[in-house]
């Protein structure tokens, strides 16, 4: 599961080209860049996409992540980035944080100039961060680390997409696996696993304008998110939170039924919330 994965390409469905890179060659951390067939006059916004997968499978390079982000570049209409971040359990969290932030650090640095696509394309007042699953996750992380440490330049996080993002309780096998996940380091009630133990103090910190969680009705980690999106909002943080459900659907259906409408409608949403202003 999640092994298999596809070149870069020039995708003849959306007109998307996608190309990789090496964002640190001393621990393998790479990312798949992906632009849009249109050359604009005005800049657009960029997207730095982190994918699911539970910090233990999947890659920016499998087919339904290589798909998915062919469609959504060329549905929104941004410079992607999708990053390929080391996994548990041969790095275990907080790896995934780390190479994450690492490749943040290098799009903000290489739109400056050294990259084309960003430095030609790339908005980074609009700048915005999303992920499914795990990637959800690291979003959020990220996020608050941004906001507690801020980002170089003039770069801003406009917004933050959370995708069925993984959070979840503190039941025993969810406490089993995240001591996999994290080799023991922090436990099930640390808030990188359950942002709900964050006092609204810190909700404050969180680097973005404004925030989308959307939720798909069967998933098990539901509760979770909803729960994600009400102590948002009853935070005090001064941003925009946007709660989007999907009934009947189960966890990242939207990868694997990438067709159909209800991934469609949510993409549309998604598309919406990175292009509103």
């Amino acid at each position: 599961m999640g092994t298999d994965v596809v070149a870069a390409s020039s995708d003849a469905l959306t007109g998307v080209t996608s190309r990789d890179v090496a964002i640190d060659p001393s621990t393998g951390v790479s990312a798949r860049l992906y632009l849009p067939s249109f050359r604009p006059a005005a800049r657009v916004p960029v997207l730095v996409y982190f994918h699911g997968g539970a910090f233990v499978v999947e890659s920016a390079f499998t087919p339904i992540y290589h798909a998915y982000l062919n469609t959504l570049a060329a549905r929104a209409g941004v410079v992607a980035v999708s990053v390929n971040y080391r996994l548990a359990p041969e790095h275990p969290l907080p790896a995934a944080y780390d190479d994450s932030w690492a490749a943040l650090k290098w799009v903000l640095a290489n739109a400056a100039g050294s990259d084309p696509w960003l430095s030609q394309y790339g908005d980074l007042s609009r700048l915005f961060l999303a992920g499914d699953s795990a990637g959800g996750n690291i979003a959020h992380n990220l996020a608050l680390r941004a906001g507690e440490e801020g980002l170089d330049g003039d770069a801003r996080i406009k917004g933050v997409a959370l995708l069925d993002p993984y959070f979840q309780g503190r039941s025993p096998s969810a406490a089993r696996t995240w001591s996999f996940i994290c080799a023991g380091k922090y436990p099930i009630n640390h808030p990188y696993a359950d942002p709900l133990v964050l006092p609204a103090s810190s909700w404050q910190h969180l680097g973005a304008s404004r925030v989308l969680v959307t939720v798909s009705e069967q998933d098990r980690l539901s509760p979770w998110q909803r729960a994600y999106y009400a102590a948002l909002k009853g935070s005090g943080w001064p941003g925009e939170a946007e709660l989007y459900e999907t009934p009947g659907e189960s966890h990242v259906y939207f990868l694997t039924k990438l067709g159909s409408p209800q991934a469609l409608a949510e993409m549309a949403k998604l598309v919406a919330f990175i292009n509103r202003d």
